[in-house]
């Protein structure tokens, strides 16, 4: 069991010297959505796959649900659905919102610590979905974002001095900018905002200082491993579902 965990553990980090946890997130992002545009253009949607997939689309490559994850067990949704999004510009302002936040913030905790979070925010916002519209097909990176922007406030705040104060701001400026444009374009605010709280309380609780840091150091890495497995097996069950 221990020699399976070290390869786990020795693959992780080979590969993530290579390739940021944020580039990979973002990768994954951009393939599933080109997969799901090409898949839409065969079934003949034209151009419209690319600004306004439809419903039944989004739902049949990972869209959140709850009455199928309800009914029918789809739990791999709860994860699938921050890897599909509706449309060019959706995707392009998550992806975008990531690639400013997020590298600064894995250079600061660590991938273990970021993908922890990452995933956490993800589930809790699309628990705070099933409140809210439980009805609708949910889609989008937007909550799990919400969560390292809630995280850095929270975190920052607690780091106190300049620079980290300055951080936190920047995060809380994020959020008010995200949220104003979630009103406009009508996006979920529900997700947004159950993905803020849960990054806010990881970040309000979590050890400040290297060395404080370090003795939680085993745990967050074994909790990664874990939601890699999960966020791969949840992706394969997208195909699997169509059949």
């Amino acid at each position: 069991m221990n020699a399976r965990y070290n390869r786990q553990q020795s693959f992780l980090k080979n590969f993530l010297r290579s390739n940021s946890l944020v580039q990979i997130l973002i990768y994954t992002n951009l393939i599933l959505f080109t997969l799901m545009v090409l898949h839409g253009t065969i079934l003949g949607t034209g151009m419209d796959v690319i600004m306004r997939p439809s419903p039944r689309l989004l739902a049949h490559w990972g869209g959140q649900y709850w009455p199928w994850v309800l009914d029918n067990g789809e739990w791999w949704r709860c994860i699938t659905y921050a890897f599909t999004h509706g449309g060019i510009i959706h995707l392009g302002f998550n992806m975008m919102v990531l690639y400013q936040i997020g590298p600064a913030l894995e250079a600061e905790i660590g991938w273990h610590r970021l993908l922890t979070i990452y995933i956490f925010a993800t589930i809790v916002a699309t628990g705070a979905g099933l409140f809210w519209h439980p009805n609708t097909v949910v889609v989008g990176a937007s909550g799990a974002i919400f969560g390292l922007i809630g995280f850095s406030v929270s975190f920052y705040h607690r780091v106190g001095g300049t620079i980290a104060l300055q951080r936190r701001n920047t995060m809380f400026q994020w959020a008010l900018m995200a949220f104003v444009f979630g009103l406009v374009v009508g996006a979920d605010n529900a997700a947004h905002l159950g993905g803020a709280v849960a990054g806010a309380a990881i970040g309000w609780f979590m050890p400040v200082g290297v060395r404080n840091q370090r003795r939680t150091d085993k745990l967050f890495k074994t909790m990664a491993t874990a939601g890699t497995l999960l966020i791969v097996i949840s992706i394969v069950f997208i195909p699997i579902s169509w059949f």
